[in-house]
């Protein structure tokens, strides 16, 4: 009898190449990031510095403040997603794209944050001697976290084959790309698994409410950080933590109930952001928050300009300066050569009308030019205007404008009654002046939004985009350019101008330094367009998110003194170099800058 003998199997390597990036077995690298994120919310309950000396008093047990907070938002991040990633009942919901990319985020979000708060604590009180335990386990909690997920797996891209007679700094390039690949892929997301479960329309709406009340927590706790460690630690938390959430595939749900409730959605955003002068306890962050509405108006009426009709103009502030001059020179103000005082509306559908007519005098003979000569000739048109109101004082032109000194004592506004200058109580609850103008400025916002979605769903939105994709094309398909081109160049003026008959009455004082190109202060031209290709041309809510970031980010980072501009200017740069197509874009300018992924069932009108 023969014995048939066989060699023992060894087990086939994944031919996927699916490993993780540090060399811990999956397993216990998923329980290792869990662990970790539990571990770092029970840090935050310690006490992480013996004294009182660094903000946000991080000396108490059993309640988290100032940064503990933000980083016990990143543990708890982390460990849901860990314990999603185990398929538990009642979690699974938290991960309908894959919640490996997810922990990975999510884990480096609390990494961050905490090693950011430890950093801050050793150089402002003098060293590591200043930490408490508290300190010490979010360290090594977080440090833990972050590698236990970085060993999860994922697909390695298959490097590109190298040239042998390359030199050495080509083969470095070459390695460094390389390299670059593997790390995007580590934090790639996967794709939606399987299609949403129907819910009920409450329901629906239920999880759109809830994502506005959401924003709204997060606006008020953003605009409302007392000191500058916690704003950074806040910028941190914000950002990583908004991309776990996309890479986990929630914010893709979200935007898919968004999109089926755009009524609904547009209506509870606004009444989220109209709450929010009730969450202050005084005058000083409505502030901040009406001038963030102007900005983000303008850069909205100018997102018609250049991303719908695809015009570049860089000299659209000037139409704001219109509005406000023309509303300043007829509401009464002593300032003002005419002894004229209209109510509020007459001046702002004024100042809107004399708005457009500039930008139809200014477009007939100019938007026949194209690219670069169009941006050329409405940055000269700018600047002629702010010249040009310059000079109107009396010495070198016709008294006016009043110079360099400007139209002053503008008289703040009263609406039947209502005085926009003092303060009114509603139910228990008191808002003072900029409250009130926030108010105001909020429904101009909301007629701007209406009129922006209305006009990109209309037949001559269509031919805007059509004009933006291939203006060549769409004058071979009948379409009239020029006619088009001058519609959306007269509709962004003068939604600009009714921007600016607000913004007279706020800022009290209409001057010419206010209109300029580029300036430290927002709005101007420069970040006007900035808001718009930040927050994603051609849609609704990217302008509005834009023009947010790009006002209060400044204004929070004063500290910083000299080197504001240059940290604010690093951040726009590595952005579009890392998402071009803004923060919030529509599908069709997503993919025209990443043709890898999945295109889209079904694209609207405008693109998005």
């Amino acid at each position: 009898m023969t014995t048939q003998t066989s060699t023992p199997q060894t087990p086939a390597k994944d031919p996927s190449g699916a490993t993780g990036l540090i060399g811990i077995p999956p397993h216990i690298g998923r329980a290792l990031a869990t662990g970790g994120g539990i571990l770092t919310i029970i840090s935050t309950f310690l006490a992480w510095t013996w004294t009182s000396a660094f903000p946000g008093d991080l000396t108490v047990y059993g309640y988290p403040g100032g940064l503990q907070v933000l980083v016990l938002i990143g543990g708890a991040l982390t460990a849901l997603f860990g314990l999603a990633s185990y398929g538990i009942k009642g979690l699974r919901w938290l991960v309908p794209a894959g919640a490996d990319s997810a922990i990975k985020t999510a884990a480096l979000t609390a990494f961050a944050t905490a090693w950011y708060t430890i950093i801050a604590i050793s150089a402002q009180l003098g060293g590591l001697a200043n930490l408490e335990p508290g300190g010490w386990v979010a360290a090594i909690a977080t440090l833990a976290a972050l590698l236990g997920a970085l060993s999860l797996p994922f697909e390695r891209p298959a490097p590109d084959p190298s040239d042998p007679d390359d030199t050495g700094w080509e083969q470095f390039r070459h390695n460094a790309r390389h390299t670059g690949a593997i790390i995007k892929a580590t934090f790639a997301s996967g794709t939606t698994s399987a299609p949403a479960r129907k819910l009920p329309a409450y329901a629906e709406i239920l999880i759109i409410v809830a994502a506005l009340s959401l924003g709204l927590i997060v606006f008020t706790y953003g605009i409302g950080t007392e000191y500058d460690e916690l704003f950074v630690g806040f910028l941190i938390t914000a950002g990583f933590g908004f991309a776990a959430a996309a890479k986990a595939g929630l914010v893709n749900r979200v935007s898919e109930l968004t999109s089926k409730h755009r009524t609904v959605t547009m209506i509870g955003a606004f009444v989220a952001a109209a709450a929010f002068p009730f969450t202050q306890s005084d005058d000083q962050y409505a502030t901040i928050g009406v001038y963030i509405l102007i900005f983000a108006t303008v850069a909205l009426g100018l997102n018609i300009v250049v991303g719908l009709a695809g015009l570049l103009d860089l000299g659209y502030v000037a139409f704001l300066g219109v509005g406000a001059y023309t509303a300043a020179m007829v509401s009464g103000s002593p300032s003002s050569p005419f002894d004229i005082h209209l109510p509020f509306w007459a001046s702002a559908l004024l100042g809107a009308a004399v708005a457009m007519v500039f930008g139809v005098i200014i477009g007939a003979p100019t938007l026949r030019l194209r690219g670069d000569y169009l941006a050329i000739v409405t940055l000269g048109f700018g600047e002629i205007f702010r010249i040009t109101v310059l000079n109107m004082d009396g010495t070198s032109g016709p008294d006016i404008t009043n110079g360099s000194n400007g139209i002053s004592s503008i008289p703040n506004l009263n609406i039947f009654g209502f005085d926009f200058g003092q303060e009114h109580s509603f139910g228990g609850f008191t808002i003072a002046r900029f409250a009130n103008y926030f108010l105001l400025m909020l429904l101009i916002t909301l007629v701007v939004v209406i009129v922006f979605r209305r006009s990109g769903d209309s037949r001559i939105g269509r031919a805007w985009v059509a004009i933006r994709e291939d203006e060549t094309a769409a004058l071979a398909m009948g379409i009239n350019g020029f006619r088009v081109k001058l519609v959306a160049f007269a509709l962004g003026a003068a939604l600009a101008g009714l921007a600016g008959s607000v913004q007279a009455h706020v800022t009290y004082t209409v001057t010419p330094e206010q209109y300029q190109f580029a300036h430290v202060v927002p709005p101007n031209s420069a970040f006007l367009l900035a808001a718009v290709v930040l927050g994603g041309m051609g849609t609704i809510s990217g302008p509005l998110v834009g023009a947010a970031l790009l006002y209060l980010i400044p204004a929070k980072l004063q500290f910083l003194g000299d080197y504001q501009l240059f940290a604010f200017g690093l951040a726009l740069v590595l952005l579009m170099r890392f998402r071009p197509e803004g923060l919030i874009p529509n599908r069709r300018r997503q993919l025209e800058f990443h043709e890898e992924a999945e295109a889209p069932t079904v694209l609207s009108k405008a693109g998005a």
